[in-house]
């Protein structure tokens, strides 16, 4: 273990976490549950694909979506909407005065990662209340292409796709970052976990941060792609990103390995629901 990431565990501090209340805090850990069940629905729907079994897209709207078919599918999205919305403010409010157990630019870095969530959230949210109200949401991938398309029309368009491109790159940098050092650890008070519990968190956490490190950097040389070629069907979301890994050279083995990454990180998420400092 890195001297970095044992001091990081030092200084986790005691007391409340940074959710600005209880009722929030509580809202905020069963958003995270929710946020791991889509990425475990997201897993088995790549898997799907990987084999070659037809089936929705292999992304947060198609695992959504088979939430809303189930018996109490569009209960459990509510539920997750309202979750997900207190884990934003969760995470804002962190942004704002949290992490301060560390200084200077590991907790700017921290800050940033905690706004960077809070939209990830408050997208989410939206994919779940869009089902809730029966309107549904566009796939990923539609979505990506309308709104390059739309991007690419206004003055200097390219450069502006240009620019979302590098933007998901840099998060995908991030999140491999994040993964093979180990950060995530950091926020989480695993103090009263046995060792073996704490081992599988960092390697669940770090198998799931690179897998999705892969897959949004994937995304980032489609979005890139659309951009240099002023074409938005060159575009796409995750379920495009899974798909065109499944058409590399490992093909299907490949996208088994990334789906389960993406189950690791569902399995992360409630083990972070539980222990989560900030």
């Amino acid at each position: 273990m890195s001297v970095r990431l044992r001091h990081l565990r030092r200084l986790v501090r005691e007391g409340p976490s940074d959710a600005p209340g209880r009722l929030v805090d509580g809202l905020g850990r069963m958003g995270l549950v929710g946020y791991g069940i889509v990425h475990l629905l997201v897993a088995w729907l790549a898997l799907q694909t990987a084999f070659g079994v037809p089936t929705g897209a292999a992304d947060a709207q198609g695992a959504i979506g088979f939430i809303a078919q189930t018996r109490f599918g569009i209960a459990a999205l509510i539920v997750a909407t309202v979750g997900l919305v207190a884990f934003a403010v969760w995470q804002l409010t962190a942004a704002l005065i949290g992490f301060r157990w560390v200084s200077g630019g590991e907790r700017t870095r921290k800050r940033a990662g905690a706004t960077a969530k809070a939209v990830a959230m408050l997208a989410l949210a939206s994919v779940t209340s869009g089902f809730v109200d029966g309107v549904g949401t566009r796939s990923g991938d539609g979505g990506a292409r309308a709104l390059t398309a739309d991007v690419l029309r206004l003055p200097f368009g390219r450069l502006l796709v240009g620019l979302a491109a590098l933007g998901i790159l840099v998060i995908a940098v991030a999140m491999t970052y994040t993964g093979v050092r180990r950060t995530f650890m950091g926020d989480l008070d695993v103090r009263e976990l046995a060792p073996a519990a704490r081992r599988s968190i960092e390697v669940v956490g770090t198998v799931g941060h690179l897998a999705r490190a892969l897959a949004f950097g994937v995304v980032g040389m489609l979005v890139g792609a659309a951009a240099v070629a002023s074409d938005p069907e060159r575009a796409g979301g995750l379920d495009a990103a899974l798909r065109a890994l499944g058409e590399t050279g490992p093909g299907s083995s490949l996208l088994v390995v990334v789906a389960a990454g993406f189950a690791a990180f569902g399995l992360f998420c409630f083990a972070d629901a539980a222990t989560r400092r900030a």
